[in-house]
């Protein structure tokens, strides 16, 4: 029996985009690993992790599309953000600086 299933040719032209853009980063830090979080109707956030310690993150129009980027690029996976996998993650002191900028209102304009 033939597969039915339809191939979005438009879908694929994304994926294969994202999987470039994360292939990209993984050779630029390293190596690298992702985890890739459902967004609602906007879609999908695959959230990179190089071998250094630098981060990143993509936003793909679904999660399909983002879980089939994901796998073309050859990176691993994490369930969930968690644990060792948020522990290789460097922040430097523009990150804790915004952090806290956040937690106290914003940036304060002097």
């Amino acid at each position: 029996m033939a597969d039915t299933q339809q191939v979005d040719p438009k879908a694929e032209r994304k994926a294969a985009r994202l999987a470039k853009q994360i292939s990209s980063f993984s050779k630029a830090h390293g190596g690298a690993e992702g985890q890739v979080a459902y967004l609602g109707e906007r879609g999908a956030r695959i959230v990179l992790v190089g071998e250094d310690g630098n981060w990143g993150d993509l936003v793909a129009p679904s999660y399909e599309i983002a879980e089939k980027a994901v796998e073309k690029s050859g990176i691993t996976t994490h369930e969930s953000f968690d644990g060792e996998f948020a522990a290789k993650v460097k922040t430097g002191r523009y990150e804790w600086s915004r952090m806290a900028g956040i937690q106290v209102g914003g940036p304060k304009n002097t």
